[in-house]
């Protein structure tokens, strides 16, 4: 369903009447001006896609400040959602790096230089087996290539990262462990 120049030439009038108003509005109820932006924006988005449904022009403002409203509603809600997801982010994060990272400085630094030295697909197929945690089978899906050559592809990075850090045996938990331990076990 589009829109007709009579339905356009409505709503540029009904916006350019009512902008001022709307952000106002919005402005005395949020924090940040730029998320004032956002709900006069969302406010006047639900307007165009419902341009055929608006009331009448006495009742049309009263209108846009009920959609503005409940548009500020669910912006309040997710806002208090945002703050308990890094509530619990920060817990997290805080309880991963309880322990000195320093100790750990010059093997990150060792790592990372290896890991730049690697070709572009040696690297990438680490990273996202190692740090992201993907079964070859996810990796081969992210990569467009098949499971198998992932695997080929894994084993010759490892080889590469291993030559390139030295072939040394390290404690569990070292940093280098992270990158040559085994790929997860995929489910069949």
């Amino acid at each position: 369903m589009s829109a007709t120049p009579g339905d356009e030439a409505r709503f540029r009038i009904l916006y350019a009447d009512n902008f001022p108003l709307l952000l106002a509005y919005a402005l005395r109820r949020v924090e940040q001006p730029d998320d004032a932006a956002d709900v006069v924006a969302e406010t006047f988005l639900v307007a165009w896609r419902r341009s055929r449904e608006l009331p009448p022009e006495p009742e049309v403002r009263l209108w846009l400040y009920g959609v503005a409203r409940r548009v500020l509603a669910n912006f309040h809600r997710g806002g208090v959602r945002r703050e308990r997801l890094g509530e619990r982010l920060r817990e997290r994060l805080t309880a991963v790096f309880a322990a000195d990272p320093g100790v750990e400085v010059p093997e990150r630094l060792a790592v990372r230089a290896a890991l730049a030295r690697l070709s572009e697909p040696d690297r990438e197929v680490l990273m996202l087996t190692a740090w992201e945690g993907l079964e070859p089978r996810e990796v081969a899906t992210v990569l467009g290539v098949s499971a198998a050559a992932v695997r080929t592809r894994l084993s010759r990075a490892r080889s590469r990262l291993r030559e390139m850090t030295g072939d040394d045996a390290r404690p569990a938990g070292h940093v280098l462990d992270v990158l040559t331990t085994p790929a997860p076990k995929e489910a069949r």
